[in-house]
């Protein structure tokens, strides 16, 4: 079960229309991992199939209007993953591998390449057709010229010093640059800090700072961890609105601990 396609053990697969990155793919008949090799086989194709698009020179101005779709999901700040991993210093560098983002896909991590122009112009067009089974739910970009122009953009912001790049040269906000990263809790005035909460039937009653005790129907309470600098300092939860009709509430936990901790079934 674990033998080679048929020309294809030993050999050297070079892709078409003038690629310049080349692929070994060595099988051995006694250990070779075929699930990795599919995978293999999968980027391989992808990127042959974008190949003549990634020949089109990029607009990185009109890629950064691009960027905005990626700010929900990416920050350009070293360390700052959001949904998404930090994008910051990922040039040149192999995926699936960012430093402290421990979320990729067993797909991405497996995968054999480095993210440059060619490997971003195929993810972009089809990051499910490129890496099968991906965590991002991104559907791809159809269009050749505004992948290009996007490619063009994260050129410079995926390089090192890129978050500075893009602000100095105007291509970016410094908003863009943080992305959708939570406010910082760790200094939250009295009435956000949470001091006691107590579970009753159907409820939630959040104690703050202030001392204030106002309840909330169960199920509109999400009990939420933020363990990064970013969030509240430890054993100061913080209570923040979630909702339009103010009725939904989230609270935000420094630790897993901290939850059963703070909370009480007392009525």
């Amino acid at each position: 079960m674990h033998d080679a396609p048929e020309g294809v053990r030993g050999k050297r697969l070079r892709l078409p229309l003038g690629l310049a990155t080349e692929f070994r793919l060595r099988v051995d008949e006694r250990n070779a991992d075929m699930r990795h090799v599919m995978i293999t086989m999968a980027a391989l194709w992808a990127f042959a199939g974008t190949a003549a698009h990634a020949q089109i020179k990029g607009d990185a101005k009109r890629g950064a209007e691009n960027y905005r779709a990626c700010v929900a999901c990416h920050s350009l700040e070293t360390g700052s993953h959001l949904t998404g991993p930090s994008l910051a210093g990922l040039w040149g560098r192999k995926a699936g591998h960012a430093d402290g983002f421990v979320r990729y896909s067993k797909g991405l991590k497996a995968a054999d390449f480095k993210w440059d122009e060619n490997t971003l112009n195929a993810w972009l067009a089809n990051p499910r057709a490129m890496i099968p089974g991906t965590y991002m739910v991104f559907r791809g970009v159809d269009n050749e010229r505004a992948r290009a122009d996007l490619v063009a953009f994260l050129a410079i912001a995926m390089a090192p010093g890129g978050a500075k790049a893009v602000v100095e040269q105007k291509l970016v906000p410094h908003e863009y640059v943080r992305g959708q990263k939570p406010s910082p809790l760790n200094s939250a005035p009295a009435a956000t800090q949470v001091t006691k909460i107590r579970h009753c039937r159907d409820s939630y009653f959040v104690t703050t700072a202030d001392g204030t005790e106002t309840p909330f129907w169960e199920m509109n309470v999400r009990l939420k961890l933020d363990s990064t600098d970013n969030g509240p300092a430890a054993g100061k939860p913080v209570i923040h609105g979630a909702g339009m009709g103010g009725d939904r509430v989230s609270i935000i936990f420094s630790s897993l601990k901290e939850i059963t901790r703070f909370i009480s079934e007392a009525c």
